[in-house]
């Protein structure tokens, strides 16, 4: 399929609203990350049954984003080719969000979590690819920054909204027991609305090009047409990907079960190991979590602040170094946690995480795009987001059964072990063929 080759450079303000609709999305992402195995504690979960529960997300992932991918490369609407599946997926993350605080039960967050990714990841994986139809080779590495510069200024405020409603606004954080925090419901009533308009605004102010040659676009895309040929294509896909995305993949495979294990457990690490919390209901443990939020806010304002330089790093030392050395850093974060004596040092560690995911959200797709074909850019983003799903099932299907046998139940230790898986993808970077495509052997 003959996609728009001749594609101009783009202002910045181009670039910022192509990109402003990921603002939205991770409202989404960072209130679920930063909340819901408080959630889950909050409905009765034991400590060995969170990775478990995280498990709907993973397995989302997992199947949504190829078929997200896939259907993305054949569309061509009067909305665009990935608008549709922003909007949709705004639509149905919106829901999921307002639904979500109100779980009265384990089951039920577990299913509207379910949900919830499914949606998001409606939204997000074609913004993946969206980048790639829109930039220039040139602007392909600005292009991931300005996106890591969103998603860092929406978990900023998302990870905070608990604590800066109960601190700057007053609204009372204490509940029942079973039950969730009023201040948790009303941040995910504020994220829902933030996600929808969010994505709202890219989706009206960036027109996307069509194909080149309409007519054998259409022709290619009924010749291929079917859910056979479609699995065929995706399988196809998988067992051809370019050399460089399997050398990607492996450090995706490192990187995401350390990033993981810190959304698993540092807010209950945090509420129990800093603030010395014993049970869910005592007022330390509401603190804890909510502060564990002001980390998370905290990191993806460190994100906020760097993605703008990262090109100019990786424009020095070269993508693949300067993401090396994010992950080091990221990964000495972590360990830290460990040696901090109270709730400010934290923000020590958080430092170290914000850097990392600022590259983590940009370098690995700018090193990636350049070898992947502009006609299944789609298909080959959602198959890249395996790499991240698959060794989240990993960890969500053993990881309890290694917190209740070797760590016993110590949250605090895995969170350090984050910081060891994320140092070995730090050394697998570095052999990682980062070259031009035209000469790579990809």
């Amino acid at each position: 399929m003959t996609l728009h080759k001749n594609k101009p450079m783009l202002s910045f303000f181009q670039i910022w609203n192509m990109s402003f609709g990921f603002l939205g999305i991770q409202f989404g992402w960072a209130l679920q990350m930063a909340n819901m195995s408080a959630i889950y504690e909050y409905l009765g979960a034991e400590p060995e049954n969170i990775p478990m529960l995280w498990l709907a997300a993973p397995l989302t992932g997992l199947i949504v984003q190829p078929i997200i991918g896939y259907l993305s490369d054949r569309t061509w609407t009067s909305l665009g080719r990935r608008k549709p599946y922003f909007l949709t997926g705004a639509i149905l993350s919106s829901i999921a969000l307002v639904l979500m605080p109100n779980s009265s039960a384990l089951w039920m967050a577990a299913g509207l979590l379910w949900i919830l990714d499914a949606s998001i990841n409606i939204s997000m994986e074609p913004f993946r690819a969206f980048v790639a139809d829109m930039l220039p080779r040139e602007q392909q590495t600005k292009g991931y920054a300005m996106q890591s510069f969103f998603i860092g200024l929406g978990a900023v405020v998302a990870s905070a909204l608990p604590w800066m409603l109960e601190n700057w606004f007053h609204i009372s954080g204490s509940h029942a027991a079973g039950t969730i925090p009023f201040t948790v419901r009303l941040s995910f009533y504020l994220g829902a609305g933030a996600f929808f308009f969010a994505v709202i605004y890219t989706i009206v102010t960036t027109k996307e090009y069509p194909p080149d040659n309409m007519a054998a676009f259409e022709a290619q895309k009924a010749a291929s047409s079917g859910f056979l040929n479609g699995a065929k294509e995706i399988f196809e896909n998988i067992f051809h990907m370019p050399k460089v995305m399997r050398q990607l993949a492996l450090v995706q495979f490192f990187t995401w079960p350390g990033l993981f294990l810190m959304w698993f457990y540092f807010s209950v690490a945090v509420a129990r190991n800093i603030f010395g919390a014993t049970d869910t209901q005592s007022p330390q443990y509401a603190e804890g979590v909510a502060w564990a939020g002001i980390c998370f806010a905290f990191y993806s304002l460190i994100t906020f602040l760097f993605s703008p330089l990262l090109p100019l790093i990786a424009d020095r030392i070269g993508r693949k170094l300067t993401h090396s050395i994010c992950l080091f850093i990221g990964a000495a974060g972590l360990w830290y946690v460990s040696l901090a004596s109270n709730k400010y040092e934290l923000l020590i560690s958080m430092t170290g995480v914000g850097i990392a995911w600022a590259s983590i959200l940009s370098m690995p797709y700018a090193m990636l795009v350049r070898h992947l074909p502009q006609e299944k850019m789609g298909i080959y983003m959602g198959i890249f987001n395996f790499f991240i799903v698959l060794p989240e099932i990993i960890a969500s299907l053993f990881f309890g059964k290694v917190m209740e046998t070797w760590l016993n139940n110590d949250r605090l230790a895995a969170v350090m072990l984050g910081g060891v898986l994320i140092s070995i993808a730090a050394l697998i970077t570095l052999f990682v063929n980062d070259t031009n495509p035209k000469t790579a052997d990809s």
